[in-house]
């Protein structure tokens, strides 16, 4: 049998077409070298966008980092490019999940857990917020820590839940969630400086954050309850700040009228004073020229105001016809 299968073998090789063969020898000539240049050149250039860099490394170590535009390597696998999105601005969620996102880390499968915290008061509550970062420094990013991506969440869930419990549920339910976002935010850019992540981080943003949903009605019935009593605190100091300060105007207007009626009264008497003085002073300089001028003055004030008055001796017997001449000479008058 091995006699046939070397009889066979010979008789294939003799039965071989030459002339075709060395048809087709132009084109191994040529095309294999035209494939390979080809090749070279595919391996030797790349293109780095313009929202990224490239991380160039150069059998396996790292070489340098380039800016965007159209750039050269060596070929055939010997530099190896990585683009990394440095200006874009990338998210992770946690306790929910955006369809159709292309990041693999921007949310997990245990939502559930992640979201389901305890606060300082021992009291339960369900927290979703989000991250939104940017890759700062694409060498630490890539080869500084293992799974930079799943690092980062593993770090904003430690922080969260230490920010969380170190508060009542009121503040992390109702009034401390800036304060929350904002001290998580310090406390996770300290956290990624310290593991040398390079990357920066924009912000930390509370999305949903409820009670349990057992207890939900209940805390939505003090939450109502707390803001009817804000209601009535805010329309009593809508009241108070409407009318005290109206009897605070009306008392200062009265204050003000008293004290200016006082100052009248003062400056007058002072001013009688003054006139009294002067003609004092100059009723000791003539007493008799003193008295008639005052008494006349006195007398064309008072006169006036007497009305319609006869003034006759003190001996006259009758006046009867002097009352009926004047009266007939006011009626020839008339």
């Amino acid at each position: 049998m091995s006699h046939d299968y070397d009889d066979q073998r010979e008789i294939d090789w003799r039965n071989i077409d030459w002339r075709r063969i060395a048809e087709i020898r132009p084109f191994l000539l040529w095309g294999v070298p035209i494939i390979v240049l080809a090749f070279l050149v595919y391996t030797s250039i790349y293109t780095v966008q313009a929202e990224s860099q490239g991380v160039v490394l150069r059998f396996g170590k790292y070489l340098k980092t380039v800016e965007p535009g159209l750039r050269f390597k060596f070929p055939f696998g010997v530099d190896r490019v990585s683009i990394v999105p440095v200006k874009r601005q990338l998210k992770q969620e946690f306790g929910f999940g955006t369809d159709g996102a292309t990041d693999a880390t921007q949310f997990s499968s245990e939502q559930k857990e992640e979201r389901s915290m305890v606060t300082g008061d021992l009291n339960a509550a369900t927290v979703e917020w989000i991250i939104q970062y940017r890759i700062e420094n694409p060498q630490l990013f890539l080869f500084e820590v293992r799974n930079p991506g799943e690092t980062l969440r593993d770090i904003s869930e430690s922080v969260m839940r230490t920010v969380v419990g170190d508060r009542t549920v009121d503040e992390v339910i109702t009034v401390g969630r800036q304060e929350i976002e904002l001290d998580a935010l310090a406390r996770l850019q300290a956290q990624v400086l310290e593991y040398g992540l390079g990357l920066t981080i924009d912000q930390v943003q509370l999305k949903n954050v409820n009670p349990p949903l057992p207890v939900q009605p209940s805390f939505n019935e003090v939450n109502q309850a707390q803001q009817e009593r804000e209601k009535m605190i805010n329309v009593a100091n809508g009241e108070y700040n409407k009318v005290v300060p109206r009897a605070s105007g009306v008392a200062q207007q009265k204050i003000q009228a008293a004290e200016g009626y006082a100052l009248k009264r003062v400056n007058e008497a002072d001013g009688d004073v003054s006139r009294f003085n002067a003609v004092f002073i100059e009723f000791l300089k003539a007493p008799e020229v003193t008295k008639r001028r005052i008494y006349i003055e006195t007398m064309r004030e008072v006169v006036p105001k007497l009305g319609k008055k006869i003034i006759i001796d003190e001996n006259a017997n009758q006046i009867l016809p002097l009352l009926q001449l004047s009266t007939d000479t006011q009626g020839g008058q008339q």
